[in-house]
């Protein structure tokens, strides 16, 4: 059966390569929804991510944000609003959450997964590193947790996968049967 992943994310093609699937990328090139409720923005560009790329066997389509107050705060779009992320992050915890929409033959399957990241305090200092190192592009909150950022983390409670972008726990509850293929 074939896979598809409708994401250009190096990271969810990292994992799933990790995983030893060989799958195809599409990328959707959907608008994305922002500015109301995470969980159902989320779950819903995954969805729609799923549905633009279709097509027979298996698509994964997921979307993930970092959520501070309640409020998605989407990828800065610059390294002031990158710092100002920082700031707001340091030394609190805040919401990773995925929304994960399998098709399978064209029937859907989804699901969200949520872990909490507590930032350490950051010195003024580590702020100004971590902005000028320029991970934060095209980052969720603004940092990677799989490289430098994993600097400015305090503790994680739930997936890292997830953090990193695709929650694979959730993705072997939904698709079981990637597994048992990978095997």
């Amino acid at each position: 059966m074939s896979l598809t992943l409708a994401s250009g994310s190096p990271q969810r093609s990292e994992i799933l390569r990790k995983l030893g699937l060989e799958f195809e990328v599409l990328v959707s090139g959907v608008e994305e929804l922002s500015g109301g409720d995470p969980e159902f923005e989320v779950l819903e560009n995954a969805r729609r991510k799923a549905r633009a790329v279709g097509g027979d066997g298996i698509v994964i389509a997921c979307d993930t944000d970092v959520v501070l107050d309640g409020k998605a705060l989407g990828k800065p779009t610059d390294a002031a609003e990158s710092r100002r992320y920082l700031d707001l992050m340091s030394g609190r915890p805040h919401e990773v959450l995925s929304g994960l929409v399998v098709l399978v033959d064209g029937a859907e399957r989804s699901g969200l997964d949520q872990t909490t990241v507590v930032f350490r305090e950051l010195s003024e200092a580590e702020k100004e590193r971590y902005v000028a190192f320029g991970e934060w592009q095209g980052r969720s909150g603004g940092y990677a947790i799989q490289t430098l950022g994993s600097t400015l983390v305090e503790r994680v409670e739930g997936s890292v996968s997830n953090v990193v972008g695709l929650p694979v726990g959730l993705l072997f509850e939904l698709a079981p049967e990637l597994f048992s293929a990978a095997q």
